[in-house]
């Protein structure tokens, strides 16, 4: 049966106590299981259930440099969008305006830069020590 791939139409009813999820909540979290439902099948069928140690230091600065690197994504297409619109301009008014939101676009640039910066000082020194 490991060869084939039907769909799964039985189901089976548990109640747990609070602490009893919880205990099996904490070790499907452990697990490389993306699914509570994966974890309870491997667990049954005694298949090898491969767990994860976590460093939540490095899960934190991953966080937050995801988080970092999007927003410097987005400030970056709206600064090439204006850029692409100062090529296309024609007339003096049009230019001016443009000026002004690259002005506002170049401040939102140096301010997440700097918190980039700030924020991976704040990492390191916290992974130095």
């Amino acid at each position: 049966m490991e060869g084939q791939h039907s769909n799964r139409t039985r189901i089976i009813g548990l109640r747990l106590t609070p602490d009893e999820y919880a205990k099996i909540e904490k070790k499907w979290k452990a697990s490389t299981c993306r699914k509570l439902s994966d974890y309870v099948r491997h667990s049954l069928f005694d298949k090898p259930i491969v767990t994860t140690y976590r460093n939540s230091s490095q899960d934190d600065l991953m966080t937050e440099l995801t988080r970092l690197r999007n927003e410097l994504n987005a400030v970056g297409n709206n600064f090439n969008q204006a850029v692409k619109k100062l090529h296309t301009l024609s007339q003096i008014t049009e230019f001016r305006s443009w000026l002004i939101a690259y002005e506002v676009e170049k401040k939102i640039l140096g301010n997440k830069v700097d918190e980039v910066r700030n924020n991976i000082k704040k990492m390191l020194e916290i992974w130095l020590q």
